[in-house]
């Protein structure tokens, strides 16, 4: 397949359009005309990452996290992005990430985490102005109510946690859930106000999780551990058009001492 198509399958769920104004998903490198006959999945775009994909003969890596976040002023092989753009030029590598463009998709990124958890009723938490089927967060059930601690242990074996912060529970059996990938600590009052029990994400400070308290049980996991389904997204879309693999580099890059 052409790159152009492959792009096209992927924007088919997470329109382009629709990422936020501070954001960079899109193509980061390469030729639209490009063929595509391998391509690897990641999280975040790494120098591992890209050597992996280099020695595993790809032609092209998806990620969630754009590579590029920042316009580029030269190219000397002093920051990591640097080296990454400098051997994915030398090697014809094209690179791809779909971002809060896929954050705001509906079966995008915290879709798929509810999906994982056994949500039902599954709708968006906060809707854009105009479409109430994309936007930010999601919220919906879980089949049957869960003792407090057992939700906790539920999350920790879903997303194969390291850790998990949380709150006091406001009550002690959780049904109502709501929940964002990636760093949406800012949603907790809108998580508040759809009546969940408890608030689903990852990057909250002590701050957010103080004002919390009392009114909904904030749960907090790491940023790459609650996105990391985004993989499976992207695998679902592309596999039996392209080859496709999961980069076995991509990992967070936050290490906890567990006690």
């Amino acid at each position: 397949m052409l790159l152009k198509e492959i792009i096209d399958i992927i924007e088919s769920v997470a329109p382009r359009r629709q990422q936020e104004a501070w954001d960079n998903s899109g193509l980061q490198v390469g030729d639209l005309s490009r063929e595509i006959h391998s391509v690897l999945l990641s999280v975040d775009v790494s120098e591992a990452v890209v050597a992996e994909a280099i020695r595993e003969g790809c032609d092209l890596i998806v990620s969630h996290h754009p590579l590029l976040f920042h316009g580029l002023k030269h190219v000397t092989g002093q920051t990591p992005q640097e080296r990454c753009v400098a051997e994915a030029i030398r090697h014809d590598l094209a690179i791809y990430s779909s971002h809060t463009s896929m954050d705001k998709a509906l079966r995008g990124v915290s879709g798929r985490m509810a999906e994982q958890l056994g949500l039902q009723d599954i709708r968006i938490l906060v809707p854009s102005p105009d479409d109430d089927r994309v936007g930010l967060g999601v919220i919906g059930s879980l089949p049957r109510p869960l003792l407090w601690s057992a939700w906790l242990k539920h999350v920790q074996q879903v997303f194969g946690a390291d850790y998990v912060r949380y709150t006091d529970p406001a009550q002690s059996m959780i049904q109502r859930v709501a929940l964002c990938g990636g760093a949406g600590a800012e949603f907790i009052p809108d998580a508040i106000a759809a009546g969940a029990h408890t608030y689903l994400s990852a990057d909250m400070k002590y701050h957010d999780m103080q004002a919390a308290a009392g009114q909904i049980m904030a749960v907090d996991i790491d940023h790459w551990v609650s996105e990391h389904f985004t993989r499976d997204i992207f695998a679902n879309l592309l596999q039996g058009k392209v080859q496709v693999k999961v980069a076995q580099s991509d990992a967070s890059p936050v290490k906890v001492i567990v006690s």
